[in-house]
């Protein structure tokens, strides 16, 4: 499919949802008036992340005071049918990220209520979900139908059957999901952000998922390097955050 094409048709899916009018004002804002607004910072952003990163190992003994070496062999099953899943899927959407550090994040809080911002494939909702089953708590997500590429069927396609019962998808941009999901539950064990990446979108999503976040949450953003507005976040709300370099990039995290 070539680009105008794939633009073509991700502009006539959006004329068929009344409901994703106002996002798609804010795309074309953000495609021609604000077009730097994704990169603010990187420089400065990149530079202070490295001086910061540990291994997602080092942060999850850090934080949690846990040891991260038995996810892979406690879920081994679960994680190659997911594995299985994605290869079979024949739509490109992005893969797995950091899930031992999401897994642990919601051990370490008990969580009861997890908000996350992106899903695709859905590995960052599987990681959440293991967790979440335990306690019979409820995972809520955020995530744009993906117009124009056929792929809205294969949403959290590698999240197995048995664990959707704990789990909402919303499906609209993060700033019509999110006001929904608050008022479903107002207090968050664990939060995370792997959504919007322009600067303007992660400060408005960062600060809407910190005041509903209970003291002694978690708080996660991937992608971090894209641009200064999560160093920016921390730093002017007074936060000791560490930082998690995973597969060449950079994951934020820390403790309310």
């Amino acid at each position: 499919m070539s680009e105008i094409t794939r633009v073509l048709k991700t502009f006539i899916g959006y004329l068929k949802r009344p409901d994703l009018y106002p996002e798609l004002g804010r795309k074309i804002l953000k495609n021609t008036i604000n077009r730097n607004n994704a990169f603010k910072g990187k420089e400065k952003t990149h530079s202070w992340a490295a001086s910061k990163a540990i291994s997602q190992e080092e942060a999850i003994n850090k934080l949690f005071g846990m040891h991260s070496e038995g996810f892979g062999s406690e879920f081994q099953d679960v994680l190659k049918h997911a594995g299985d899943r994605e290869k079979e899927c024949p739509i490109k959407m992005g893969g797995a990220g950091a899930l031992e550090l999401i897994y642990y994040a919601c051990e370490f809080s008990n969580a009861q209520h997890v908000v996350e911002t992106g899903v695709a494939y859905g590995w960052s909702s599987l990681a959440a979900l293991l967790s979440l089953e335990k306690r019979h708590g409820m995972l809520y997500s955020s995530d744009m139908p993906y117009l124009g590429q056929n792929g809205d069927q294969y949403v959290g396609y590698v999240v197995p059957q048995n664990l959707k019962t704990n789990w909402k998808l919303f499906r609209f941009a993060d700033k019509e999901s999110l006001p929904k999901i608050f008022t479903e539950t107002s207090s968050f064990d664990v939060v995370h952000y792997d959504s919007d990446k322009s600067y303007d979108g992660r400060i408005w999503a960062y600060q809407e998922l910190y005041r509903n976040l209970r003291k002694g949450g978690v708080f996660i953003s991937d992608d971090i390097g894209d641009n200064s507005a999560y160093q920016d976040f921390c730093e002017k709300n007074g936060i000791d955050t560490a930082v998690v370099e995973f597969e060449g990039k950079y994951v934020g995290v820390f403790i309310k």
